[in-house]
């Protein structure tokens, strides 16, 4: 990797986690909390309508992969959400954009 001689302190930052691991997840990560989500859910990029508008990628990251957990637990028990307790969640998720996504795929 090249870099002016000078270096911004977020470039330092990006350096040091590049040579402290190999692991893409982990710079993946590091990276994230550097510059923040930017526009991961919004129509720029991934074409999809929808917006976290209560949760920060960074600091709610525990709860996201638990909600995420949830979610495929439930996905895999009643793909088409047919049991009554799973009738809330359908309608929701068609008010977000009908059949038009394989909700059960994102993420």
């Amino acid at each position: 990797m090249l870099t002016p001689y000078e270096l911004s302190a977020d470039t330092r930052k990006r350096m040091e986690i590049m040579t402290e691991s190999n692991d893409g997840f982990v710079i993946a990560e590091a990276d994230l909390k550097l510059r923040g989500p930017g526009d991961l859910e919004g129509t720029q990029q991934s074409g999809i309508p929808f917006n976290l508008k209560i949760a920060d990628l960074v600091r709610d990251n525990a709860i996201l992969f638990r909600a995420r957990e949830v979610a495929e637990n439930i996905i895999s028990q009643d793909p088409k959400l047919s049991q009554p307790e799973h009738l809330v969640l359908k309608q929701q998720l068609s008010r977000l954009g009908g059949n038009r996504y394989d909700w059960g795929r994102i993420g």
